[in-house]
């Protein structure tokens, strides 16, 4: 079928060098500088943000096995549950989202998961578009919602 025969490639790095004039701004540049200057022959520089940092970056914590992880992890859920706060937990798998989901609804806390299962599917939009709000929780996959339209 001709219309899906490869006739010819190029990569993005080659693709982009065709350009006479590239830019562009992100926020994780900084960690490709090397690779900017030596490639595209761009300078990077870091802007400084308008606003002090408010986060607080505490110490890690180790657990003597996954199940104790996902407990605490839920108990913070809770903790910012009875604040109001949303919470957004993200997973790296379907079935850390449904652990952590289970252990929710043991302590009967309403949440959504959003996570790569079929029958999620048709209630991806609106679990995105819910997320964020007060009182929720939303558990999701780091695969899922996207290409979501809200």
């Amino acid at each position: 079928q001709p219309e899906t025969q490869t006739i010819a490639s190029i990569t993005y790095q080659n693709f982009f060098t065709r350009y006479s004039k590239i830019s562009g701004m992100t926020g994780t540049a900084e960690s490709s500088q090397k690779e900017f200057k030596s490639i595209y022959g761009l300078e990077t520089i870091v802007l400084p943000t308008a606003k002090s940092l408010q986060r607080q970056d505490l110490p890690d914590r180790v657990y003597n096995n996954e199940f104790s992880k996902w407990k605490s992890v839920a108990a913070e859920c809770v903790l910012n549950y009875q604040k109001g706060r949303p919470v957004l937990v993200g997973t790296t798998s379907v079935k850390n989202s449904e652990i952590l989901s289970e252990i929710l609804m043991k302590f009967q806390i309403p949440h959504k998961v959003l996570n790569a299962r079929p029958e999620n599917i048709k209630r991806e939009a609106e679990i995105v578009a819910q997320a964020g709000r007060l009182y929720s929780i939303t558990i999701a996959t780091n695969m899922a919602g996207r290409g979501t339209d809200i």
